[in-house]
């Protein structure tokens, strides 16, 4: 019997659109001037395919005095790139109705878990979440399985008795595999992501497809 029911966060419950307009007007808000220089280092460091570093070391790198302001404003910026899944609610508000617990885990980067938090408080989604984790408190990444363990021990649910719902296979359907956890892929903001070998219990193409599934769970 599935007790919760966990969600990613970017590409599944929102949406994040790039914008390299964006990208600079961020760095102007935040750095207070327009300055082609540090943007072009920034891409360098962000968005070369290396290894993911903590932001604020990446930022202190680049010359920033103050982290989090820097991120506080940038993020404020890119706040219209962020579109919250139409239905989430409702489908939040489904499960919540048919006594299951929800929840978020995410991994949070580059933003903080804070600005996150706040992302879901202005969503209005924050109030039909029973729990949010992610990766900068945990101390743990996708597909790691601690992260998901601390999300399941906060709601006094076994693995068994969770789905999780996420777009990518390798962080997501995987990490969650691993422990036993029924995985559904959501495909309704991308389904291009074929770079794992493995199959999730279930895909959704639309929201009402999480509902299905959980259906077909308590068969």
């Amino acid at each position: 019997m599935i007790e919760a029911v966990l969600f990613d966060w970017n590409n599944t419950l929102v949406q994040f659109t790039w914008d390299e307009e964006l990208l600079v007007e961020g760095h102007r808000a935040a750095l207070g001037r327009d300055d082609p220089a540090f943007t072009e280092r920034y891409r360098e460091l962000m968005l070369g395919g290396g290894p993911q570093r903590p932001y604020a070391e990446v930022l202190r790198e680049l010359g920033v005095d103050d982290p989090d302001a820097f991120i506080d404003a940038e993020h404020e910026v890119w706040r219209p790139a962020h579109q919250v899944l139409g239905s989430a609610q409702a489908l939040l508000e489904s499960l919540r109705g048919r006594g299951v617990k929800t929840g978020v885990v995410a991994n949070s980067w580059p933003e903080p878990a804070r600005l996150l938090r706040a992302d879901a408080e202005a969503f209005g989604l924050a109030g039909l979440l029973d729990v949010m984790v992610f990766s900068d408190e945990a101390g743990a990444v996708k597909p790691e399985p601690a992260i998901f363990l601390q999300a399941l021990e906060q709601l006094g649910v076994e693995p068994a008795n969770a789905m999780f719902v996420g777009d990518r296979l390798e962080t997501d359907v995987q990490g969650a595999a691993n422990l036993g956890m029924t995985t559904v892929q959501a495909l309704w903001f991308a389904a291009d992501d074929t770079s794992a070998r493995v199959e999730p219990d279930f895909m959704a193409f639309t929201p009402m497809d999480v509902l299905n599934a959980l259906r077909r769970v308590a068969l």
